[in-house]
């Protein structure tokens, strides 16, 4: 796969990314101030139960939606200033994006290989169309159009409308979730070929075998990053108001959600406070 093209420093940046959700009963906090980074040449997957603020992240990291607060940058795009035009040209030409439902992102009227000339066009690289369609297991399946696709067969034909054409960023929510093993790997195979290719590569999933092929693993907790887990080792996350992110397996050690923190020489030790008779 040819190299794509990437921008200095991060590929996605953001500093308490805070998502908002405003209706007639109320507001829902889908984000509370997330920071982190995504790096060209890397593929990360976000973990998370339903309602831990993923597919949020996802949607506001392909600059699909604003974030509420907060700064957020997309390849070198300011999402929160930019306008409505220079966002839809962004997305267009530089990020693939393959959303929970993968019928949103395909077009109904054409051949499978006709919608990955047309989003190729867009993005400045008619080459490799069929071998977009060959790496996710529907090269056999090109002259169909979606209505003669199965669920899965239609999920693995967005995840080639998102890698063709050589984008700098690939976001995919759940995008192996209708797939048997066989072609969900596929799917990965695909993802990290466009990583190792130097695209910054995003997914969410559910699905334990993959949350571990990335390079890293960001798990959600209530709209917030909860830990960040690296080939090397596993890290708790403090936010930019000071507040620490412990695993799950470690908060339900003080139960009564209060902690000591002493600070030596040699660390910093946190221990739960003693329980008055």
């Amino acid at each position: 796969m040819p190299e794509v093209e990437t921008v200095a420093g991060p590929a996605v940046s953001c500093e308490d990314l805070v998502k908002v959700f405003r209706s007639a009963t109320g507001e829902t906090h889908a984000l509370r101030g997330i920071g982190l980074e995504v790096h060209a040449g890397a593929l990360a997957v976000v973990a998370g139960p339903s309602g831990s603020g993923k597919s949020s992240l996802l949607t506001m990291l392909g600059a699909r939606d604003r974030p509420s607060a907060g700064r957020l940058s997309v390849l070198g795009s300011d999402v929160g200033a930019a306008s409505t035009r220079q966002l839809s040209a962004l997305r267009r030409k530089r990020i693939g994006y393959v959303p929970q439902r993968s019928s949103e992102s395909v077009f109904q009227h054409l051949r499978a290989v006709d919608q990955l000339r047309q989003v190729a066009s867009w993005r400045g690289s008619a080459d490799h169309v069929v071998d977009a369609l060959d790496a996710v297991g529907l090269g056999h399946r090109a002259d169909h159009l979606p209505s003669a696709l199965s669920g899965g067969e239609q999920q693995r034909l967005a995840v080639a409308i998102a890698l063709v054409g050589e984008p700098s960023l690939v976001v995919a929510d759940e995008p192996t979730a209708e797939l048997d093993h066989a072609n969900a790997d596929l799917v990965v195979d695909a993802l990290l070929a466009a990583a190792a290719a130097g695209a910054a590569v995003l997914i969410s999933s559910h699905d334990e075998r993959i949350m571990h092929r990335g390079d890293r693993l960001l798990r959600l907790r209530h709209g917030v990053v909860s830990s960040e887990t690296t080939s090397r080792d596993t890290t708790a996350v403090i936010d930019g108001t000071g507040r620490l992110q412990l695993p799950p397996t470690v908060l339900d050690l003080f139960p009564s959600r209060r902690v000591i923190v002493e600070v030596g020489d040699d660390g910093v030790r946190l221990r739960a406070p003693e329980v008055e008779p």
